[in-house]
């Protein structure tokens, strides 16, 4: 992917929808990989997000870059979230990742203990001026049209919630998330006065999040707050065509997830010569996590319990692949050539300027299996929280 082509103006699609909301995609950790963004995108879906990514892990590892990031040139609009607590390496992963996407989002809304320990997430808010330095900063240093946005919680006091939205305007913020719920809440309805607060104190866009489950909750939940834009997450998981109106999955739709994937296997190189129309064990660029947890969700409604416990058990892709044959009568299809090479996953350099060294090359290695962060994170002495348990918010 050429490091110079033009950003997406994410802003224009807020200017194009004054009369309407932007439809967008949560960053979902696990979940919002290349491969399912790229299936949001042809339901209407305006806007993705990555999942959550460690900054300090991203600016210092390969791997880190190798595995949480991925993108194709049919992948844009896209915003990379960055969970970070300090200037450095939010701005720093930032510069990073800007040739390659269309802004960054900084997470200040994860709710969870071992999120909470490692001092990212709902936990800035304790603390809004680094907050509001990262931004700044971030803002200062990489050029418009690349957006610099924060996802965040309200807190219980509905005063300093605003405070810290005005201020993050002052700072330069492009657009604002907000999950309308305080770090205690994990379910449940969501502060619908807070939300409408928000959008009349401040100019900025405003994505309203939490609790919407159809088209028809986004649409009331704009005319509810007047946000320019609804973000959703678990109503995305079980039905990706939530966003064109449809209340159910359909067949297609689980087609395209297959064709997608399988397509994401093959090499540019082996296209021409690409006969047996399946996907093979570990293969090029696709987990069986990712293939296979997205079937999951999809086919809930469609199985009954006793297969659904057959199919949510199947560790291998060719179990998957047969079973939907037999089901379904589902097979991969090999995309037309132009398609093909729109959903090549790009290979990407990094030009790398860490802990004040020389610029370092570093180069995707987009075989690896994709579980970087496997690591636990300890406290209290006796639990442990896996980086992948993070809370789906919805």
């Amino acid at each position: 992917m050429d490091k110079n082509k033009a950003h997406f103006d994410v802003m224009s699609l807020f200017n194009r929808k004054k009369s309407d909301f932007v439809k967008i995609s949560a960053p979902m950790v696990r979940y919002s990989k290349l491969q399912f963004r790229s299936l949001l995108r042809s339901y209407n879906c305006d806007l993705c997000f990555t999942p959550m990514i460690l900054a300090d892990s991203f600016c210092q590892s390969s791997k880190a870059r190798n595995n949480e990031f991925t993108t194709n040139s049919y992948d844009s609009p896209t915003i990379t979230q960055f969970a970070a607590n300090n200037v450095n390496d939010f701005v720093t992963a930032s510069k990073l990742i800007s040739p390659f996407c269309d802004g960054v989002d900084l997470n200040c809304g994860c709710p969870q203990r071992w999120a909470k320990h490692m001092g990212i997430g709902c936990v800035m808010l304790e603390n809004p001026q680094i907050i509001f330095d990262m931004v700044q900063e971030c803002r200062n240093q990489i050029a418009r049209p690349f957006t610099v946005s924060v996802k965040m919680r309200i807190l219980k006091d509905v005063k300093k919630t605003l405070e810290v939205c005005k201020q993050l305007e002052n700072c330069g913020i492009s657009f604002l998330t907000i999950h309308s719920r305080t770090s205690s809440q994990l379910t449940g309805d969501i502060d619908l006065n807070t939300l409408k607060l928000i959008t009349e104190s401040v100019n900025v866009p405003i994505i309203a999040n939490g609790g919407v489950k159809s088209l028809e909750d986004c649409q009331k939940l704009h005319q509810e707050v007047n946000c320019q834009g609804v973000m959703v997450a678990n109503g995305l998981l079980t039905n990706p065509m939530l966003f064109t109106g449809s209340k159910e999955i359909t067949i297609d739709c689980i087609q395209k997830w297959i064709n997608i994937c399988f397509n994401s296997t093959i090499k540019p190189d082996d296209y021409n010569s690409t006969n047996k129309l399946t996907i093979k064990e570990k293969p090029y660029n696709l987990t069986f996590q990712c293939f296979h947890h997205h079937l999951v969700f999809m086919l809930e409604k469609f199985l009954p319990r006793a297969k659904r416990r057959i199919f949510n058990d199947f560790k291998r892709f060719d179990q998957v692949l047969d079973f939907l044959a037999d089901e379904f009568k589902i097979f991969p299809q090999l995309f037309d050539l132009e398609k093909f090479k729109q959903h090549q996953i790009s290979n990407l350099v990094y030009n790398c300027e860490i802990n004040n060294k020389e610029n370092v090359v570093c180069e995707y290695d987009y075989e690896k299996d994709g579980n970087f962060f496997k690591n636990k994170v300890q406290f209290d002495g006796n639990e442990e929280f896996g980086i992948q348990e993070l809370y789906l918010e919805g």
